[in-house]
């Protein structure tokens, strides 16, 4: 009996041991970012946002995935990473401050969207499943040899038996990596056809690569490549570089606009993840805008606020369209105590902002909420609806028309917005709680009735056991 527990318990590890392999995120630009995908750190900001689907539009046009409803979301994390989990593609802020150039950061979108359009996570799962089913042959083959052996008294037998157990796991775990290594390149080969769809370089790709290349040989590891899920970085340069050379748009590079907008991206990340010395760092030598953009930002977040508007307001005369210099006005004047002038630059973010993104307008909403008064609080009302509209899963903009709703006296859609937010955070115990108290208050049938009914419905899928 005691071996037999002993056994079960051991085929039990066996088996969360390939699990665990293919949750695992090996080297960048992975495919199985599920496992992350739960408790990520969430960076929102409409800047980088925007630049990024601009990045990404053409890409997911020519994989196919136009009309997908592919969501990018951005990460705080400084490493060079990026992964899919089912319809949504995440990327590191690590990435885009690395990235020197729009071209690196298209190519890792390019290879992601290769991912995505290949259908490798749907195939990694039955794959997965092979791996489960081989590693529980083995450890029943390997739990009959050991039987044996004990009553016989064969030694030998007996460890033969846990030979069959560990092999076929590990003839499992090799399986499995096989095949994700298989696909990698997949995707590699995906993302070039991606790009030459699309007019543009794979140099970036390129880049990379010799990136991890480096810091792989930096490191002094010796990686055996069949303990990794995906090719070694100088197999993968090889493969790359014979086919984007091929293309007709291997030396194209970024247009000057573009690459404008990346700087001003990554200096923009410098400041607020690493500090005012990263961000000086990062752009040292240039006094082009993303060097003043950058210097602007720095002075806002750690020097005089009066100063961080001079230099804002320099911005907007060269630019005045820009709807993000606005907004960054907009911020300084809100740390400034100043509401109303806020709300006057947020308005005209909103109105520039050619991407409509739901989060200018929930910031408007939060200047009117500053204000207090009756009228100011409706307009918040209306300015954090039409975000949400648009950025329905704002958990934090929820929390805002919350307070908007509290300060009008409005507790039954206060408390229904409160659940939209705990709803949206992942906390579906307090979303059920909050929907259940609104739905006392709403009329039954009413739109904000069924929305707390469907929170009350709603059922978390359950947490796999590691």
């Amino acid at each position: 009996m005691q071996s037999f527990t002993s056994l079960s318990r051991f085929v039990a590890r066996s088996t969360r041991a390939v699990t665990a392999l293919a949750l695992s995120a090996g080297l960048a630009l992975g495919s199985t970012g599920a496992a992350h995908a739960q408790s990520v750190p969430i960076v929102r900001d409409a800047e980088i946002e925007a630049l990024v689907r601009d990045y990404a539009r053409p890409i997911l046009k020519a994989a196919g995935l136009a009309n997908s409803n592919i969501n990018i979301v951005l990460v705080n994390d400084p490493a060079f990473n990026a992964f899919v989990a089912g319809r949504r593609m995440f990327i590191n802020t690590g990435a885009l401050m690395t990235a020197e150039t729009p071209n690196e950061i298209i190519g890792v979108i390019a290879h992601e969207a290769g991912h995505i359009a290949g259908g490798h996570q749907e195939r990694l799962r039955d794959q997965l499943a092979r791996a489960q089913t081989m590693a529980i042959v083995a450890a029943l083959l390997g739990a009959g040899a050991m039987v044996a052996g004990a009553a016989t008294d064969t030694s030998g037998l007996g460890a033969a038996g846990a030979g069959i157990v560990a092999g076929g796991s590990e003839m499992a775990r090799r399986g499995l990596l096989g095949y994700q290594r298989s696909e990698e390149t997949t995707a590699d080969r995906s993302a070039i056809t991606y790009l030459n769809a699309t007019g543009q370089s794979a140099q970036g790709m390129l880049k990379t690569f010799q990136r991890f290349q480096t810091a792989l040989s930096l490191s002094g590891a010796r990686v055996d490549p069949y303990q990794v899920s995906h090719p070694m970085p100088r197999e993968r340069i090889a493969n790359l570089e014979t086919l984007a050379r091929e293309s007709a748009f291997f030396d194209k590079k970024d247009s000057e606009a573009l690459q404008q907008r990346h700087d001003m991206m990554r200096v923009k990340i410098a400041a607020y993840t690493q500090g005012q010395a990263a961000a000086s760092r990062l752009l040292r030598g240039t006094d082009g805008l993303a060097s003043r953009y950058g210097d602007a930002q720095s002075t806002y977040l750690f020097g005089d606020l009066r100063s961080a508007l001079t230099k804002t307001d320099a911005l907007i005369k060269s630019q005045p369209k820009n709807a993000y210099f606005h907004e960054l006005r907009g911020d300084i004047l809100m740390k400034s105590n100043k509401p109303a002038a806020a709300a006057e630059a947020y308005s005209t973010a909103v109105r520039l902002d050619t991407a409509k993104s739901g989060i200018l307008p929930i910031a408007l909403g939060q200047t009117y909420l500053a204000m207090g008064t009756p009228d100011a609080l409706k307009k918040a009302v209306v300015e954090i609806r039409k975000g949400l509209d648009r950025d329905r899963e704002n958990a934090s903009g929820y929390r805002y028309l919350a307070q908007a709703y509290g300060m009008l006296g409005d507790v039954a859609d206060a408390d229904l917005a409160t659940a939209d937010g705990h709803y949206y955070s992942g906390a579906y115990q307090d979303a059920k709680i909050f929907a259940m108290r609104a739905q006392m208050k709403l009329q039954r049938g009413s739109p904000g009735w069924v929305r707390a009914q469907d929170i009350i419905n709603y059922k978390a899928p359950s947490k796999k056991k590691k």
